[in-house]
């Protein structure tokens, strides 16, 4: 058990579907026994009344046939049960319980049995009184400072207090401003009556002004009894507490003060005994009824509080002190003495369910044997361990990592892209010229074998191309279960997306004997979309402003059986110009060599010319390989074209240079914004009218900005998401050039690919420059480095956006100097030093010296023609420009 959890001492089940509320339950010496000790008193709804003195043989027993000491039908609905000297002419304990409409006082007594069934109790009524109004609750003490005797205030449903000398009716009195009935208690040492009225405020009625106040027949008072004598019931004091309230108590443990305490919905209240309040703790859950009782430190209160979550919260005063679960939500809460066992908490719950607990612990009598000493052998200790090490091991081997082979047949994941167009196009609010744009089917087919939980696939695809649906989720409770989805391609904005690749991952949960919530696993399936999605064939152009072409080792090819579709009506089989108009509207031509081993891509725009370079690689790939030929291979040999690719790099940093200045600016305009208002909204409420002085006007021309600004923030991030494409783009076929260049192998493509795309998404916080600029760095400073200086710089780990691009293009500009001079891209530490290596046109060597590598820079120069002012650099004193170069690595 918990260790904040109630001790069940004992408890037991009410009835069958009865129902009770917080005055439902008393502990008392009702039967006036000569030990003192304490029954337990619960009235139902029902009617019925109940009293209990348990006396379990062990902690937690239920309830035995002899606990239940009497058990009477009482017929009506019993509102709530008090103990006291109600009977005149003695002073021992009686038992009153209220109805709606009656108050019976009734004598309980037991007599000794003589069989072994016990004592019997009896319950004897002493005398009632017939009520005119609808009770609600009541409660009792020595009102007027009697002594011996104890009196009895009812508080009925509208409003009117009945008091009762014992067997008499004395008075009743109506409280002012009455609307609903609150809780009622007395306080002996002011004597006073405290309630809490519908108008949220605690109030004090003192009972000689009750006493004296006018009768309560007389509520309907005429002019000439308004004139007479009689005084009108006036309040002692108040105080609002903001609140409705639960329940009332009134603690006086010594004779110098006593304290109020009221429970609220949301706060716990102790108020002095003249209405001002001792202190307050606010409650961070909702209470259901509470218990103030004696505290063992002097001058504080210690407070049961109960609440709606099962728990029990002790106070002392405002501190808690301990915190215990209950089985059930108390809706009563005493604290009494039973079977000679002190400070019991028993608590009611409003169904029927009555326990009495303890807290703390249960003393623990095991006691651990003592283990037998013998003396340790280190040899067998050894031998031991290197066993259990070796199962560990092989465990680990066969169980803890699965083999690759059946990982991946775990789940098996196919994706076919349909030939052909959709019948009916599928694409919805594009913002293509075109007046229609064609959607293509991707069907992906899953098939698992063993049990799959919460598998669930996830397609993407370059922008601007558009997904009809990207999320599925998938049950597989069965082995060798088949699924199939299917959904359409398109694209949506007029641009060319950089890439025609998408990516449909799956992640799912594998169930184990160890693990049967099941192990993550990831399986991923890439698929190619078909070009004529986004191209169309076109009129081929003769020039253009940007051109370059791919070298072969073999005799050129048919673009016809290339591009099937793409070619215009001729009847020559050997077409060797071909054109393609993109749907965003660029135009890209396409030409094969009659004499020689070359194709040549042209187009008006740099970054266009990347995806039909690139088709053309791979299906020119495709047809050999289908013709049996293994050594093809395409190469690049002009000049690098670095400096169309830098006025992209330059464009895309410009907007996000614009998109800094248009937030800030609206930032500004904001806080101008707020600011006007807040002192309309003051000029609005001084009392005394005064002019705007034009702020109105000055306002309406700050929101004018405001909604121009948003419009201008939200025009630059769609062009620099689209400039982030084109860049992409053109990164892409930088890439493809360089790799063709300088017959770079599969891995070292990989690497730079790392580098230069690093991002699929740009944003201000982290941006493509300063991202791209650290890595290119990094490759300079380890793989492509020249000396061990180099090695030994440090680079900023913070990526900030930087000033300017100028950096960036110098350190690309430097690598691909590095590569030319017979560099190798490799991640691993030993290829950081720097090696002398075979340049792929001849057997130069990479200088050792700063002598031989000036004269390599001036050879090396001529191959970036596009580039050539940014190699050049003018020496500075104290310096070469070798030095000055590896200064800005």
């Amino acid at each position: 058990m918990s260790l904040f959890k109630a001790r069940d001492w004992w408890s037991t089940i009410l009835g069958d579907k009865e129902e009770f509320d917080q005055g439902c339950l008393c502990l008392a010496n009702v039967d006036n026994s000569g030990n003192g000790q304490d029954k337990i008193i619960v009235g139902s709804f029902m009617g019925y009344l109940r009293i209990f003195s348990p006396h379990p043989a062990k902690t937690g027993d239920g309830a035995q046939a002899e606990d239940l000491l009497l058990e009477v039908d009482l017929r009506d609905p019993v509102l709530q049960v008090e103990v006291g000297k109600f009977v005149s002419g003695t002073e021992m304990l009686h038992l009153a319980v209220l109805h709606s409409r009656k108050l019976c006082v009734y004598s309980v007594s037991g007599t000794l049995g003589n069989v072994e069934h016990g004592n019997q109790y009896q319950m004897k009524l002493m005398y009632e009184h017939n009520l005119q109004r609808t009770a609600c609750n009541m409660t009792y003490g020595s009102f007027g400072g009697i002594k011996g005797r104890d009196l009895i205030c009812i508080q009925s449903m509208d409003g009117m207090l009945m008091v009762f000398e014992q067997e008499s009716y004395a008075f009743g009195r109506f409280l002012p401003g009455f609307l609903l009935p609150g809780p009622l208690a007395y306080s002996s040492r002011t004597d006073s009556f405290i309630t809490v009225s519908s108008c949220r405020q605690v109030e004090s009625y003192k009972y000689q002004v009750l006493a004296f106040a006018t009768d309560a027949d007389k509520r309907q008072e005429t002019e000439q009894q308004k004139l007479g004598s009689g005084k009108r019931l006036v309040v002692d004091w108040t105080l609002n507490i903001g609140e409705q309230a639960l329940d009332i108590c009134i603690v006086s443990f010594n004779q110098s003060a006593s304290s109020v305490f009221v429970l609220g919905e949301r706060n716990f209240f102790c108020l002095k005994d003249n209405g001002q309040i001792r202190f307050m703790k606010k409650l961070d859950w909702s209470p259901s009824c509470f218990l103030p009782y004696c505290s063992v430190s002097e001058g504080t209160i210690n407070t049961l509080i109960a609440n709606h979550n099962n728990m029990l919260h002790i106070y002392q005063d405002v501190t808690l002190k301990w915190a215990t679960q209950l089985p059930h939500i108390p809706v009563a809460v005493r604290v009494g003495c039973l079977h000679d066992l002190k400070g019991v908490i028993v608590t009611l719950s409003d169904d029927g369910h009555l326990q009495c607990s303890y807290l703390g612990t249960d003393p623990s009598l095991f006691q651990a044997p003592n283990v037998e000493s013998r003396e340790l052998n280190y040899d067998e200790l050894d031998v031991e361990m290197k066993e259990l090490q070796k199962i560990i091991k092989d465990v680990n081997k066969s169980q803890g990592v699965w083999p690759m082979t059946e990982r991946e047949d775990d789940l098996n994941v196919s994706v076919v892209v349909s030939p052909n167009f959709d019948s009916v196009s599928q694409a919805t609010d594009v913002e293509v010229g075109t007046d229609l744009v064609p959607s293509v089917t991707v069907k992906v087919t899953l098939q698992n074998r063993v049990i799959l939980q919460k598998a669930k696939l996830s397609v993407y695809v370059q922008p601007p191309l558009e997904l009809t649906c990207d999320q599925f989720t998938f049950e597989f409770m069965t082995p060798d279960l088949t699924r199939t989805v299917s959904f359409s391609v398109y694209l949506k904005r007029s641009y060319t997306p950089s890439e025609l690749e998408g990516n449909a991952v799956v992640s799912y949960s594998r169930p184990t004997d160890r693990n049967p919530d099941g192990i993550p696993r990831v399986i991923q399936c890439k698929f190619r979309l078909p070009l004529k999605l986004i191209c169309l064939p076109g009129q081929p152009s003769k020039t253009a402003s940007h051109k370059i072409t791919i070298d072969t080792n073999k005799s050129p090819v048919s673009l016809l059986s290339l591009f099937p579709g793409f070619a215009s009506q001729s009847d020559d089989d050997q077409v060797n110009v071909m054109g393609f108009h993109f749907l965003g509207g660029a135009r890209v031509t396409l030409l094969a060599s009659k004499t020689s081993q070359r194709y040549r891509i042209q187009s008006e725009q740099f970054e266009d010319l990347w995806l039909i370079t690139n088709e053309l690689i791979l299906r020119l790939q495709e047809y050999f390989e289908k013709q049996g030929v293994k050594d093809f291979a395409c190469s690049f040999s002009g000049s690098m074209p670095l400096q169309e690719y830098f006025e992209l790099i330059d464009h895309h940093f410009e907007l996000r240079i614009n998109g800094e200045k248009l937030e800030e600016l609206l930032s500004e305009r904001a806080v101008q914004f707020r600011a006007i208002q807040r002192r309309l909204l003051a000029r609005f409420k001084d009392k005394t009218p005064a002019p705007l002085q034009h702020l109105d006007t000055l306002l309406d021309g700050t929101y004018k900005q405001v909604i121009a600004l948003a419009d201008a923030v939200e025009e630059n991030q769609g062009n620099l998401f689209q400039s982030f494409t084109r860049l992409k783009s053109a990164t892409h076929l930088v890439i493809l050039l360089i790799g063709l260049w300088q017959k770079l192998s599969a891995d070292q493509v990989a690497i730079l690919e790392a580098a230069f795309l690093p991002l699929q998404e740009d944003t201000q916080e982290l941006g493509w420059e300063e991202t791209v600029d650290a890595a290119i760095s990094h490759l300079l400073k380890t793989c492509l480095s020249k000396s061990s200086k180099e090695q030994a710089l440090n680079l900023n780990s913070q990526l900030n956006i930087p000033k300017d691009t100028s950096q960036l293009k110098k350190h690309i500009t430097l690598l691909c100097d590095r590569l030319a001079k017979g560099g190798r891209l490799c991640l691993s530490t030993d290829a950081a030093a720097p090696q002398t290596m075979v340049m792929p046109g001849g057997c130069t060597t990479i200088p050792e010296s700063d002598l031989e590598e000036r004269s390599v820079e001036q050879d090396s120069t001529e191959l970036f023609t596009n580039h050539r002012h940014l190699s050049a650099e003018t020496p500075r004193p104290g310096g070469t420009s070798q030095e000055q170069e590896k200064k800005k690595i």
